[in-house]
């Protein structure tokens, strides 16, 4: 694995994952960062820069222009690669997998070797300490950069990753800052603080638009929060380039096309309104 280390942090620190060709979106965070005083080095990235969204090359482009530290996600592997698929950890034959061959081609198709190559140079862990702690920051799992883990998923699941990381890292960690599954939870388990930081391309399957990130203190403290943005304008720029899989409906609507990637714990009780 490739490992970044940022050194000593005196935080607060800023992480948000899944920008997911969505510039709007992208600004909207970069403005944020800017109006409260985050500079780059106080800012991280858990990774698929791009995605479901109209706009990946310009969402690549923010982010160099930016010049804060992004960790590899899915997407940034299968690009840079030049893959046929995004290896988001979608079960064959799920909606989600058939799904994601409309916006992945459209994004393979558009990208140039400029984009890719900024891509296979992210790495896949970035370590800083921090109030006395050890975070790790990561995409999905040490075992699979698409490993899927939710607020409630197996203790053993947690163990097993953490287990991975502080074998690679040759020490312990505190804190793990992740991403992918594009839900924001906070979990003590495994003995670290597991946080996902949430996305910030695409609503968190809650009903309404705002996207989600993160703000770590020194003390250990979190604070997720909303980021809001101009959720029509990105839709409608979704529309007009033919992303009209679903994913351009859920910028405003706040569900996901399609549920079978999630728990039976997200997903929406039959009958609650589309």
């Amino acid at each position: 694995m490739r490992v970044f280390d940022l050194g000593p942090r005196h935080g607060p620190m800023l992480a948000f994952g899944g920008p997911y060709s969505n510039l709007h979106a992208l600004r909207a965070m970069r403005g944020l960062a800017r109006a409260e005083n985050f500079d780059k080095k106080s800012v991280i990235c858990t990774g698929d820069v791009v995605a479901y969204g109209s706009q990946p090359r310009e969402c690549v482009a923010e982010m160099r222009k930016w010049g804060i530290t992004c960790v590899a996600g899915n997407c940034e592997l299968q690009l840079a690669a030049g893959a046929d698929s995004c290896g988001c950890g979608f079960t064959a034959g799920s909606l989600c997998d058939a799904l994601s061959a409309g916006w992945y081609g459209y994004a393979n198709d558009t990208l140039t070797e400029v984009e890719r190559t900024w891509m296979a140079a992210c790495p896949d862990l970035v370590v800083f300490t921090m109030g006395g702690r050890r975070y790790v920051v990561l995409h999905g799992g040490a075992s699979a950069v698409a490993e899927f883990l939710w607020h409630d998923s197996p203790v053993s699941a947690f163990a097993q990753e953490v287990a991975m990381l502080e074998d690679v890292l040759g020490g312990p960690i505190d804190a793990v800052i992740a991403g992918h599954s594009g839900v924001p939870f906070r979990r003590r388990v495994a003995g670290v603080d597991w946080i996902n930081a949430g996305v910030i391309g695409m609503p968190a399957h809650d009903g309404t638009a705002a996207t989600r990130f993160a703000v770590i203190h020194p003390t250990g403290d979190v604070d997720q929060r909303e980021l809001l943005y101009d959720a029509q304008a990105a839709h409608d720029h979704m529309v007009a380039k033919g992303l009209t899989q679903g994913y351009h409906t859920a910028l405003l609507s706040g569900w996901w096309p399609s549920e079978d990637v999630l728990p039976h714990s997200l997903r929406r009780i039959q009958g609650v309104a589309e």
